[in-house]
């Protein structure tokens, strides 16, 4: 349904989930109207969530095309379902271990395709999805394994040995299909870890007296409401097809500048170019340069060093 107004109706898609109900509420402070598709409800009171099961493709299309909540039912009939502006797709099993691997695989891969299949068939011209930072292969890699190389950008030659981080894969692949096939914009965000606002204070002491605990994170991190700018921008950013972003935070997460850490860390990595004194091993330069996302929730204004 196009709207009339700056703000876009948008279908999120695991908005009750640990990212999303940060997101939500900076997505409605854009003035953006959202529904949320889950399996249980989001606590906000101006969101309506509808129970929802992305495995099953006849229930995607009928939620991509509902009404947003019931007091949409006073308004005059629109004729036909109405597609929403755009689609953002959270909703997954979250890691590995919550069910089994083949069970991981399969419902993250079938539910991306059903969502990413749904809204290009009824006409939605963005998408954003949720990949992850795990696709970078070591995360949850079995043992201590390195980066190829450092900075971890978008061009990287990712190879996980997971089926969580292989699921996150095989949505970018749909992903690009689909906007090749459709013409549409599909946005895949490999999210870095997802910081709330009290994890700061219980978490960000051990992450600096142990930094060795951060390395499957890159020693990187997404405040989860600057990751709601991140897909606010992305709604707002028309015309760039299939593309991949690093979703995180500017800077690393040590007391140690980026350069002096990463030699004495993994010193058998290579650095491929200049970086930034505090930049993030995970770096987010493309969604500062194409996006124009501004890092608003720096750790170290939460955490005293």
């Amino acid at each position: 349904m196009a709207s009339s107004t700056l703000g876009k109706r948008i279908v999120f898609t695991g908005g009750s989930g640990k990212a999303g109900r940060h997101v939500i509420p900076y997505l409605l402070s854009q003035g953006h109207k959202v529904l949320n598709l889950d399996l249980v409800p989001l606590d906000n009171p101006d969101v309506y969530t509808m129970k929802t099961d992305l495995t099953q493709s006849g229930q995607v299309f009928n939620a991509l095309s509902s009404l947003f909540d019931m007091s949409e039912y006073g308004h005059p009939a629109p004729g036909p379902p109405q597609a929403p502006d755009a689609v953002i797709h959270f909703a997954a099993y979250a890691r590995n271990m919550i069910v089994p691997d083949n069970e991981t695989f399969a419902g993250n891969v079938l539910s991306t395709y059903n969502v990413i299949e749904a809204a290009c068939k009824l006409g939605v011209k963005k998408i954003v999805i949720a990949s992850s930072e795990t696709t970078y292969g070591v995360c949850f890699s079995q043992g201590d394994t390195d980066y190829h190389s450092f900075p971890l950008e978008e061009d990287y030659d990712v190879d996980p040995m997971d089926s969580y981080a292989t699921s996150k894969l095989c949505g970018e692949r749909t992903a690009r299909s689909f906007a090749r096939r459709f013409g549409v914009d599909i946005y895949a965000l490999r999210i870095g870890n997802v910081i709330e606002p009290h994890e700061y204070e219980r978490d960000f002491p051990g992450y600096l007296s142990k930094p060795e605990v951060r390395k499957r994170n890159a020693w990187s991190y997404i405040d989860a409401r600057d990751l709601g700018q991140i897909c606010d921008l992305c709604v707002k950013k028309d015309g760039l097809g299939f593309q991949v972003f690093n979703a995180t935070n500017d800077t690393i997460t040590t007391k140690v500048p980026t350069v002096e850490f990463l030699r004495k860390e993994c010193p058998g990595v290579k650095i491929t170019r200049e970086m930034g004194e505090w930049e993030a091993p995970l770096s987010n330069r493309k969604i500062r340069e194409v996006l124009g996302f501004k890092d608003v929730h720096d750790w170290r204004k939460y955490v005293k060093v």
